[in-house]
Formats: C-alpha cells, sequence, structure tokens
C-alpha cells in the first residue's frame, strides 16, 4: 500500500499531502500491490447494489471511528458524521468532565482503519466485515 501501487487505470500520483482535503471530493492515492489485469477478479464488472463510484480492482481505504464514550459496542457507535458516533448520547456533563484533559478525549476515542482492494471473486466473500 504505497504510491507504487497498481489499479485498473495505473498507479495514482503521489498525494499532496499537506495540500489535502480529507472532507472534500475522492482522491487518488495509496494503491495495494494486487491487481492484476490479466486476473478477472480484478477486472470483470460488478453490479453494485448499495455503494457508488466504486470500482473492481481499486484500492480503498475505510475508516470507522469508535469510542468508549457515547454508543460504543451499539448500532448507533457507526454514524456520520464522526461526532454523532462517538459521543452519541453523552450526557453533556460526562463529556465536560471527560473534556477538562484533551487526553482523555484521545484516551477513549479511535479511528479503526481498513485498506481493500475490491474483487469479484465469491471466494473472498465477508459475510460480517464489523466483527
Amino acid at each position: 500500500y504505497d504510491e507504487n501501487g497498481k489499479g485498473p487505470h495505473g498507479t495514482a500520483p503521489r498525494p499532496e499531502w499537506a495540500g489535502r482535503d480529507l472532507a472534500g471530493e475522492l482522491r487518488g492515492g495509496f494503491r495495494c500491490h494486487h491487481y492484476d489485469e490479466t486476473d478477472e477478479k480484478f477486472t470483470k464488472p460488478y453490479d453494485w447494489k448499495y455503494c457508488t463510484n466504486m470500482e473492481v480492482g481499486e484500492t480503498y481505504e475505510v475508516h470507522w471511528p469508535h469510542s468508549s464514550a457515547g454508543d460504543c459496542g451499539t448500532v448507533n457507535q457507526y454514524q456520520t458524521p464522526f461526532y454523532d458516533g462517538v459521543f452519541c448520547n453523552l450526557p453533556l456533563e460526562v463529556f465536560q468532565a471527560i473534556a477538562v484533559d484533551p487526553q482523555n478525549i484521545a484516551s477513549n476515542v479511535g479511528v479503526h482503519g481498513q485498506v481493500f482492494t475490491v474483487v469479484n471473486d465469491d471466494t473472498y466473500f465477508y459475510p460480517d466485515m464489523m466483527n
């Protein structure tokens, strides 16, 4: 997973880290080294049912905010925007108490990231990516 990885459209240019806009439009970035244009699992189109703007053979980095504050361990933990999940239903007085020291927030809130190369092959199917 680096600037030399490959995908359906070749290698992506190295990102300009200082000028990136994390909340902006999708941008090309690093890719995995798994893509093989001669292997059908990387090139066979897929009829996407729920995702948009996805492509077989591409690399995607996905982030899941999580916390031991708010609704950790419930379906509401994985919400967007970020703060709705990690602080959802956290009483204001509890938030104010832990926010006295910023390290308390850092010790209780994190982001889990995973990098995927999407393939069209049922042998790679995982029915529950959250467990």
